[in-house]
């Protein structure tokens, strides 16, 4: 099969032809139609984060089923199909309680401890498949539907995880990124006051058209005194953080109001102070959201199913064209997300 393997960090793809993968026991294989491209993998392609390499990147896939090893019942040939991104053993006691994320056994990442997307065809534990349900078009639009499991779930999981009621206002940290802008769009499908904070003003427009109702410059540092004032002071009911620096985490903080939820998100991941007085006598909460449950995979392809929301693909390009999506991932120049047509 074509495939684009990374033989090193921060290296050139190399489009070349590898041995097609053969299921095994409990394992299936899948035809892809497209993969996502998004920072998450770009991330594996700096160096930025560790992986075993030689590795075919890319864990956002649209795909048909094409082979089923022996026990497996859940999938069946021709099946339409996207990827979960943990490797959960599906077993453990986190697993058992819809907590995927949290998987004791965990073997790691779809095209980071394991072959992933970039390629004709993958090879999975046959239950990190999820099945695509009826009445999605994925034939027509397999670089859309690819990056949902990501790009729009993970978004959907963040209103659930802060409580997100109508008529809050949400503040949507590194809003023009590609999940920070779907961000946007589900805190207004959520029927939130919606305002975007970002440091790249050339991607306030795409904000406003994803759902932002205020747009904050957040290169000049004054992101506080900004969200303070379009709240008349009484700060924002909850800040999410798609960047999570120390800066980013530390004004989310300080502009949060009476009940104010914080949530980050990863990103840089580092350290922050906060006041413990305003968490008292605020009731604030300080949260962490971990990627997103099968379950809620599932409740976000059934909201694209009834046309309440659709992914943001800018631009998809053919495999031969990675390195040029991949360099303008890197420079930020993507607006939401892109993806590889590879079937």
């Amino acid at each position: 099969m074509k495939a684009l393997v990374l033989r090193a960090p921060n290296t050139p793809f190399e489009l070349t032809q590898v041995p097609d993968p053969v299921a095994g026991p409990g394992e299936a294989v899948a035809r892809v139609l497209a993969c996502g491209s998004g920072l998450t993998i770009q991330h594996l392609k700096a160096g930025r984060n560790t992986a075993a390499f030689p590795r075919i990147i890319g864990h956002e896939i649209t795909g048909e089923i094409v082979a089923v090893g022996a026990g497996v019942t859940g999938l069946r040939l021709g099946d339409g199909v996207t990827a979960y991104y943990y490797l959960n053993c599906g077993h453990c006691r986190w697993c058992r309680s819809n907590f995927e994320p949290l998987c004791e056994n965990s073997g790691g990442n779809v095209g980071r401890n394991c072959d992933g997307g970039y390629a004709e065809y993958i090879k999975l534990p046959a239950h990190i498949f999820i099945r695509l349900p009826d009445g999605l078009d994925y034939k027509a639009h397999p670089a859309e539907i690819g990056v949902i499991t990501d790009a729009l779930a993970t978004p959907y999981k963040v209103l659930r995880r802060a409580r997100v009621r109508p008529g809050e206002t949400v503040a949507v940290f590194g809003a023009g990124g590609g999940v920070g802008i779907h961000q946007l769009m589900l805190a207004k499908w959520a029927r939130a006051r919606v305002i975007a904070v970002d440091v790249a003003a050339n991607k306030f427009e795409a904000c406003r058209k994803a759902g932002a109702d205020e747009v904050v410059d957040a290169s000049g540092g004054k992101v506080v005194e900004a969200l303070l004032d379009l709240t008349g002071g009484r700060g924002v009911d909850v800040a999410i953080d798609y960047v999570s620096t120390t800066s980013t985490l530390e004004a989310a903080a300080r502009a949060l109001g009476i009940h104010g939820r914080l949530v980050t998100l990863g990103g840089a991941g580092q350290d922050f102070r906060v006041s413990a007085l305003d968490m008292l006598r605020k009731e604030q909460d300080l949260l962490g959201s971990r990627y997103v449950t099968r379950s809620e995979i599932l409740e976000t392809l059934d909201l694209v199913v009834r046309g309440e929301v659709w992914p943001l693909v800018s631009e998809i390009h053919p495999m031969e064209e990675a390195e040029a999506v991949h360099a303008r991932l890197e420079r930020g120049e993507v607006t939401g997300r892109a993806a590889l047509r590879i079937g």
